[in-house]
Formats: structure tokens, sequence, C-alpha cells
């Protein structure tokens, strides 16, 4: 009743067979406090370890709301000792609003990383994106430069390479010397340092040392390395909304009914958690923004929303737009047309795919699924004002059934009605190629179902869906449209 995936182990066409059930890729503590969560709703994360571990065992067993808990206690437990591993974890597991809020700290707290112990273990492609950024709190890239010869020893020792052999100290660091800004030092500060170092042939500390004595040498740098001379900046966390003028943020936006100005009405909060519709309470809200939420760059517009090229006006919801190329356009509804419908019991948890391909390279934000029919049955766990709280999980898979994106969703919802959910991030979508969109409805109740028209034309995209080796049932009906952009 809780996990999709254990109902698929136990009942569905693949169940199974094995008594016990083997779970090999995660660990016995991790498992224990899943089920204890099943069972009692509760959990107890008492470590950072365990808070990674149990989160994947989350995302494998589909339990968004369990996400959501090992997320905000690992937002809340970062410090400069963790923000690394918890970057790594994030990545992995396709997290952006808490890999943001890790390379908020990493860039913001850099002097204190690079000086923890754990900075030994941190991986290479890790070091390789804190070296590629434009704001650091450094004093120097000399601390850069220490930083990655003493990890470049650690690393020698766990590959039993002799961390005194140039040849192997250098091949064990990739090209991570390449962003390193030699140029913005002094001659003094390189020849103290990076000059008497290893890591450097003698060829190349020479032709450094050159280029950064004399502006104007006829001695090019060593090949890939940076010719950059701006010193990094200094972050400065952001202040927050100042009026009315549209600014680029990251993650969702919620808004007040108020009509009064913008001051203290405006948040923003994890995209993982809200859509970009949700309604706060004035009376709790923070009017704080705080940046280390944020997911990707959005152009926020509150004059309205344009919807199928046309401008309509919403008090309540702004205009949400990614920037970059193709997903700047109006946003485009494939409304799936339905002929007789039915009507569905979710007993609990209840999935829905269906394959769909497209005749021109679209970008795809997300997708609208029915909210629960208004019945006599499920009336009853409705509050006093008709809503209930829509519980979903949707995701965005391609051919190889390789996920592109997904998103947990959770909304005040109303009988009879659509509701759009947004993924994560936008996908850019080939045409021609099959793709699977699916959903899992969290709330037990009766939806309408039905045969949906397989063959759709929304403005000038053609939509084909159910196509390729679909198992496809009378359930993909639940997918009922497609948001999307692309360029005319």
């Amino acid at each position: 009743m809780s996990s999709p995936v254990f109902e698929a182990m136990f009942y569905g066409s693949m169940a199974e067979k094995t008594d016990p059930i083997p779970i090999r890729d995660v660990q016995p503590e991790a498992f224990k406090t899943l089920l204890e969560y099943i069972y009692t709703d509760k959990v107890d994360l008492g470590s950072f370890e365990l808070a990674c571990e149990l989160c994947y065992c989350a995302k494998k067993y589909m339990l968004p709301f369990l996400v959501e808990e090992c997320t905000k206690y690992l937002w809340s437990d970062l410090s400069p000792n963790k923000a690394c591993r918890a970057y790594e974890f994030a990545k992995l597991f396709e997290e952006p609003v808490l890999m943001d809020k890790c390379l908020q700290i990493i860039c913001t707290k850099t002097n204190e990383i690079l000086n923890e112990p754990s900075w030994d273990e941190v991986e290479l492609s890790t070091i390789m994106t804190i070296f590629e950024q434009d704001e650091l709190q450094i004093d120097s890239e000399i601390e850069l430069f220490v930083a990655i010869e003493r990890w470049a020893k650690a690393e020698c020792n766990r590959k039993s390479l002799n961390p005194s052999d140039a040849k192997s100290s250098r091949s064990v660091i990739g090209n991570v010397l390449s962003k390193i800004r030699f140029l913005t030092l002094t001659p003094q500060q390189f020849a103290d340092v990076p000059g008497r170092s290893n890591l450097l042939s003698r060829d190349e500390a020479f032709s450094i040392l050159m280029n950064v004595a004399s502006s104007g040498s006829n001695i090019p740098m060593p090949e890939g390395f940076s010719t950059n001379p701006l010193h990094r900046i200094k972050p400065r966390r952001p202040t927050g909304l100042s009026n009315g003028r549209s600014q680029k943020y990251n993650g969702v936006i919620g808004r007040h009914a108020s009509p009064a100005g913008l001051s203290n009405h405006w948040q923003i909060f994890p995209s993982t958690s809200y859509s970009h519709t949700s309604l706060i309470n004035s009376d709790t809200d923070r009017t704080d923004i705080d940046s280390s939420w944020l997911s990707y760059p959005t152009t926020i517009d509150f004059n309205g929303r344009k919807e199928n090229g046309s401008s309509t006006s919403n008090d309540n919801i702004p205009t949400v737009l990614v920037e970059g190329g193709i997903r700047d356009g109006p946003k485009y509804y494939c409304l799936r047309s339905m002929g007789q419908q039915a009507e569905y019991l979710n007993p609990g948890v209840m999935d829905c795919s269906v394959t769909f391909s497209v005749d021109k390279n679209i970008c795809v934000i997300g997708v609208q699924v029915p909210t629960q029919v208004a019945c006599e049955a499920n009336q009853m766990m409705r509050s006093a004002d008709g809503t209930y709280t829509e519980i979903l999980y949707a995701h965005l898979l391609d051919s190889d059934g390789s996920r592109l994106t997904y998103t947990h969703f959770t909304t005040k919802a109303t009988a009879g009605t659509l509701v759009e959910i947004g993924f994560n991030r936008p996908v850019y979508i080939q045409k021609n190629k099959i793709y699977r969109v699916g959903v899992v409805f969290n709330k037990p109740g009766w939806y309408p179902i039905g045969d949906c028209v397989q063959r759709m034309t929304c403005d000038t995209v053609f939509f084909s869906f159910g196509v390729g080796n679909s198992t496809d049932s009378i359930r993909d009906g639940l997918i009922r449209s497609i948001v999307f952009t692309y360029h005319q």
C-alpha cells in the first residue's frame, strides 16, 4: 500500500519467486528504518550517513514523502565537512535543489572545506566542479593548488602509488590543474609553492612563471592551462526580494492571495515539495529569499501567464518560464480527447504511463492528470471546503527506460478538475523518438479513466501516443495532457 515497487515485487507480473527475497543493495539499518516509516509514518534520522542511505532506499521503493524527509534532514545538517559528500550524493540521485544548496556552502565556505580532513575523500569530478567556479571564498589560487596537491597524495596512497613520484601524482589528478588561475599569482607566490611542487614539470613551471612575471611574455602558457587573469570573487549571501521588477531566481514561487505589494507576499520554496501554484499562509511565511534553495534558472513574469500563445490574467499564479533556447517560448498543452469514461478505484497506490513521440523537437515541462471524481465515496476524504491533498510522483523516461526527469508533487486539489505537474527540470525531446511518461497516484479514491485519442495535434506539433512496444492499459488515460514549449 505504501510502495508501488513492493506491490510489483509481490503481486505484479514479474513478482519475485524466492522466499525470502534478498535485498542486496541496501544496508540493514536503512531498510529497518524504511519499514518503520511505512508502518508508523515516523522516521528517526540519527546521522548524515543514515539519511543518505535511507534517501536512496526511499527513491528505489518510490516513497516520495520519505525522500522529502531525508532531503530536509540533509539540508539542516549541512556543514563544511559534509558539503562535498552531500553534493556527490545529490548529484548521483538527481536532487538538484540539494546540489545547489551544497554548492552554495562550498563556494561560501571554500577555505574551510579545503582544510577539512574529509577533503581527501572528495571525488575528482567534484573537485573539477569546485575549481570551475568564478566565486570562491579563497584568498588566492595557492589554496586550491595546495588542496589538490594534498588530495593527490591521498589518492596515490589509495591506489598504492608512490606519492613522491611526479608521474604518479600527475596521473591521478586528471586535468584539474587547467582550472587553476596561475596568472592571478605574484611571481613570489608561484615560486614559493607551485614552482616547488612535483605536480608541475620544470618546463611547465618555467613557462607559467614567465607569464606570471610578465603579461607580454613571448613564451606561451603550457597547453591546456588557464590564461584567465581574473581573481575569483568572494561570494556574498543575497538579501531578498525588493520591489515589483522581474528578477531571476531559482525554485518555486508561492503567492499570498492578498493584493498588496510584493513585500512580505512572495516566497521561494524547494521545488521538490510544492507546485508553482501553491498558496501559502501569511501568518507563518518567511519573507526572506534563501538562494540555497535554488534549482534551475527561471524568469518570473509577475504580470500574468501566457498559455497557448495568448496572455491570460491570473492574479494568483505567476508565469514561470525556464531560460535558455527552446524553453523560452509560450506554454502549450496537448490535451488528449477522451471517449466514454468510467470510474476506477485507487486503493492506495496507482500507477499509469503512456509512450509518445512527436514530429518536432520540443521541451517537455510537465503533465496534467485528473483529480478524483465528485462522488459520495470520495466526499468523506475531503475537507470542509471540498478540497483534498493530492500526492503524486511523475517521471519521464527515454526509450531505454532511463529516467530523464521526475518530480514529487503535493497540492490541494478540487474534484473534477485537472492538476498540472511540473517536472524538476524541463527536458529537450527529439522528434520521432519514443519516450514514456508515468505518474503514480498515492491518494486513495475514485478517478476518471477511459480510452483517449492516440493521435493529437497541438498548435503545429503532432503527438502519437501508445507507440512502440507499449504495454499501456486503459489507465494511460490518466495522463491527460503533455505540457511543453517549442520554437515554431
